[in-house]
């Protein structure tokens, strides 16, 4: 399974390296309308610390057997969540797209505003990763004050699943 990731994960940062994102733009008489934007690509570090948790902190986290439980939600590949992801988390479609921040308000929208959320997406190196930071600004342009954004190094594959931490596969 080890290669399969890393071989994706390598297709992944090539693809967006190389391709710019269509999103919507608001107020055009067209839904499709789109312009290109440039990525989100090394925009992750851009993100306070305060606005991050590691992974030993979330494994602690959902294994204490008090309070409520966080609402994770995954913002990357469907091929990589289908592989391997935090049990209990959501699925809504990589936030790089117009699609997936569309999928994340949607899910977001009925949520309150104080809820405990965790973002992440563990696709490539963090500061590669063009998926956390518009799923970390969508939540906090929604009013969302106790968001916090699952800081994986490297990938999803070697700060989680390599360590032994609980996974979950499938939809």
């Amino acid at each position: 399974m080890k290669n399969h990731v890393v071989l994706v994960v390598s297709i992944m940062v090539v693809l967006f390296l190389v391709l710019t994102i269509s999103v919507p733009v608001t107020g055009y008489s067209h839904p499709s309308a789109s312009v290109l934007v440039v990525p989100y690509i090394f925009q992750a570090n851009s993100i306070p610390a305060a606005g991050l948790i590691q992974p030993e902190e979330l494994i602690k986290l959902l294994a204490a057997p008090q309070g409520e439980k966080p609402l994770l939600i995954q913002v990357g590949s469907h091929v990589l969540y289908q592989e391997a992801h935090v049990p209990g988390s959501e699925y809504v479609g990589p936030a790089s797209s117009a699609a997936g921040l569309e999928k994340l308000r949607q899910r977001l929208q009925s949520v309150a505003r104080k809820t405990r959320i965790i973002l992440y997406c563990g696709c490539c190196p963090w500061g590669h990763c063009p998926n956390i930071k518009p799923a970390w600004e969508l939540s906090q342009s929604m009013g969302f004050s106790n968001v916090k954004v699952l800081y994986i190094a490297e990938n999803f594959g070697t700060n989680w699943v390599d360590k032994g931490y609980p996974t979950a596969k499938g939809d």
